[in-house]
């Protein structure tokens, strides 16, 4: 039995970046703020987040940045009216961390250091007043007639201890990263008290191929290629920018933006295909006409030479491999089946998706808590008063770019804010 500690106005549980946020913000209302952290710091995922540079949240006006929160979109749009962009730079600003914007309009710490982020965050929640507690796993939210009552919680060196409290924010995180301690512990609290958990799975994960095409080119990186993701033979989303092949299949900026359609597919048991255009500025005809006059003009050359013209080097073997064609073949002797398999190489380099890498490699989490469920101008549930949530725990997720970090900034600071009102 879980022996009686002290009562606490607010108990945040998650010490990640929502979590921290809406203890700060809590706290900055006057409000007496314990936060309980199940590892021994807070904010462990933060510190290797963008790797290890931290991409705060970006620059895309309001309409561009709910875009990529897809079904979440609506949900998110209070929150990020409330708490934006341009917002937490100024926040960060005034805390003495400054911010660079880079391509694309990702926002990091001019550091580049997400360690940075890290100190100044948690520095900041510690000078608002919380009382964060380390080592502290919640085993359970204590809730009678629909209220709060407080959280079952572990005690270093003792049995499980139970804290009272009007206000708990659930602030846990997903399932990605688990040995950060993101290990998804959110869901099963929001489920026992009668929330319906949307069921979970890897987000901004890389994906795996069939087949050896890829590995065979594992390392190589792909700059200004465009690439879609067909589902059934009907294209579901398609993005431009950078890839990377692996040993496994396929990785890098566009390929984990694609991967909320493949991976809601392959649970679908449905087949999918990734088509990579490595010169989507070329149309079929331009490139069909490009080639033939390489051909000619070099046509003493061996097929294998030629092709630095077309191919990344590390991706030409393998062409010629797949392709059947005789690397040593001159260029005024390839056929025009041969010309075919290069254009179509080059315009519709299509890979057969067979899975998708495990929580351990995922960016983050889909799924979670269903925010209907959820009041978005409070972050309250609306099944038990006194019961929040923000950041990854709901569910929301984006695309990459800084905008599920800013999603954790944005809920978390509602979430804590709409508590502090409550003394107000």
């Amino acid at each position: 039995m879980a022996e009686t500690g002290s009562y606490q106005e607010v108990i945040v549980v998650g010490g990640g970046p929502a979590g921290l946020m809406a203890a700060g913000q809590a706290a900055s209302r006057g409000l007496r703020v314990v936060l309980l952290e199940k590892k021994h710091l807070p904010a462990r995922k933060l510190g290797i987040t963008g790797q290890g540079r931290c991409n705060l949240t970006n620059t895309a006006a309001m309409n561009d940045f709910l875009r990529s929160f897809g079904h979440g979109a609506k949900f998110m749009r209070f929150a990020l009216g409330r708490f934006f962009n341009q917002d937490l730079v100024s926040f960060f600003d005034a805390l003495g961390l400054e911010t660079v914007e880079e391509r694309g309009g990702r926002i990091f710490p001019r550091t580049q250091q997400a360690s940075d982020v890290v100190r100044t965050l948690v520095g900041w929640v510690k000078e608002s007043g919380v009382k964060i507690q380390s080592g502290r796993a919640v085993r359970q939210v204590v809730a009678e007639q629909g209220r709060v009552q407080g959280v079952v919680a572990d005690r270093q060196g003792a049995k499980e201890e139970f804290v009272g409290t009007d206000n708990i924010i659930i602030a846990t995180g997903g399932a990605s990263f688990p040995a950060t301690g993101s290990t998804g512990d959110g869901y099963a609290l929001a489920r026992a008290l009668g929330h319906e958990i949307v069921p979970v799975y890897p987000g901004l994960v890389p994906l795996e191929t069939a087949g050896d095409t890829a590995p065979m080119m594992q390392g190589l990186s792909l700059r200004n290629v465009q690439a879609g993701i067909y589902v059934q033979g009907k294209k579901q989303a398609q993005d431009f920018g950078e890839m990377l092949f692996t040993h496994f299949g396929v990785s890098g900026p566009i390929v984990l933006t694609l991967s909320r359609e493949a991976v809601q597919a392959l649970n679908r048991n449905q087949e999918v295909k990734l088509v990579i255009d490595l010169k989507p500025a070329v149309s079929h005809t331009a490139l069909k006409s490009r080639i033939s006059s390489r051909m000619h003009a070099r046509g003493k050359r061996k097929i294998s030479n030629i092709l630095k013209e077309f191919l990344p080097i590390k991706m030409i073997p393998v062409f010629l491999e797949k392709s059947g064609i005789d690397p040593d073949k001159p260029g005024s002797e390839l056929t025009s089946p041969e010309h075919k398999a290069l254009r179509m190489w080059c315009k519709e380099l299509c890979l057969d998706i067979t899975g998708h890498r495990s929580f351990n490699e995922a960016i983050i989490t889909s799924g979670g808590v269903k925010l209907s469920e959820v009041d978005p101008r409070t972050m309250q549930s609306r099944k038990v008063s006194g019961l929040y949530f923000a950041g990854e725990v709901l569910d929301i997720d984006a695309d990459t770019g800084g905008y599920n970090l800013q999603a954790a900034f944005s809920t978390g600071w509602v979430a804590g804010n709409s508590v502090g009102a409550k003394k107000a």
